[in-house]
């Protein structure tokens, strides 16, 4: 696939014009006093993987809603002081998989949590254990429409007050350093990340890989790809409703979490990305508040990104940081 968005030097200057909501941080102050009024009550269960370099914990904590959510707790095998904590969120239809997988995070001497992405986990990897028990209107197949006829009942809500609890359940374990947190994740995991880094202020850094949920009105029309192609086969259906939808839409759009994220960044975009495209990026990254930032350019990467190159632009970057 050629390039298909802006050159680069516009992807440089590129500016989302997507409306925040007046309401945004008052919806999410309240969202997140909500989760907390349910016990973070979390719990970490030993699990014997037969590895000898990672120690691997069963995690499970209250989401939204006190709804229980699972992840994994991976450390240095002998760990007995505070490390510094990676906590990652998932792509797109993935789950946490198995318990032995995802070790390069706890192999740089990190304490590093996974976290389940609720209602997912069937699409790709080793599964998912973390149920949806909040139930919708009618909605495309996948996640992205589910709950669209309003902020509050929309998926993404659920999902991100998970991740800013996930962040607290991994902090509570004794041998997280919670001083020294970061936030990353990839797709998906990117989009989250960029909330995250919104709704907790004191993390150290954050990187995320060509995130997804970026800038809506200019992805729900500028590729067919899914996932962003459920968008306009929901409003095929159901017609009439775009202001509706990109109303919902805009209290979840990783350009306004941007807006609202200082702390060090490491973003990355692949320029033949139709599943993300690098505008959608772009509109993040140049929104993001913090002067420390810096994107990785990928030129003639699809979705994938930089994949292992990028991580190991990951691990030393950072090294300056956590």
């Amino acid at each position: 696939m050629a390039l298909f968005d802006l050159p680069l030097d516009e992807l440089r200057a590129y500016r989302s014009d997507s409306p925040v909501p007046a309401d945004f941080d008052t919806f999410w102050d309240k969202t997140l006093q909500e989760a907390r009024e349910h016990e973070l009550d979390a719990r970490f269960e030993p699990v014997d993987t037969g590895l000898s370099t990672v120690e691997v914990y069963d995690v499970t904590f209250a989401g939204f809603g006190g709804h229980p959510v699972k992840g994994w707790l991976r450390l240095p095998a002998g760990t007995t002081e505070p490390l510094p904590l990676v906590v990652e969120f998932l792509g797109y239809g993935g789950g946490r998989g198995l318990a032995h997988e995802s070790l390069l995070w706890a192999s740089t001497g990190r304490a590093h949590f996974l976290m389940d992405t609720r209602g997912q986990g069937s699409a790709w990897g080793g599964g998912g254990a973390t149920a949806d028990p909040v139930g919708a209107a009618p909605a495309y197949p996948g996640y992205l429409t589910r709950g669209i006829e309003a902020p509050e009942n929309y998926y993404y809500r659920r999902v991100f007050t998970d991740a800013v609890r996930a962040v607290e359940a991994a902090r509570s374990h004794p041998l997280a350093d919670a001083t020294r947190t970061v936030a990353l994740g990839a797709s998906q995991g990117g989009g989250i990340t960029l909330a995250v880094g919104a709704l907790v202020p004191d993390l150290v850094a954050v990187a995320p890989d060509v995130p997804f949920l970026c800038d809506f009105p200019r992805a729900a029309v500028l590729t067919d790809r899914h996932p962003y192609r459920e968008i306009g086969l929901f409003l095929k259906t159901h017609r009439g409703r775009l202001t509706d939808a990109l109303r919902t839409l805009s209290y979840f759009d990783g350009v306004h979490f941007a807006a609202r994220g200082r702390v060090p960044a490491l973003f990355s975009a692949a320029l033949e990305d139709q599943t993300c495209p690098p505008s959608t990026v772009f509109a993040a990254f140049n929104a993001w508040a913090g002067d420390d930032k810096t994107i990785e350019v990928y030129d003639f990467n699809d979705h994938e990104g930089g994949g292992p190159f990028h991580e190991a632009a990951k691990v030393r970057w950072l090294r300056s940081y956590a």
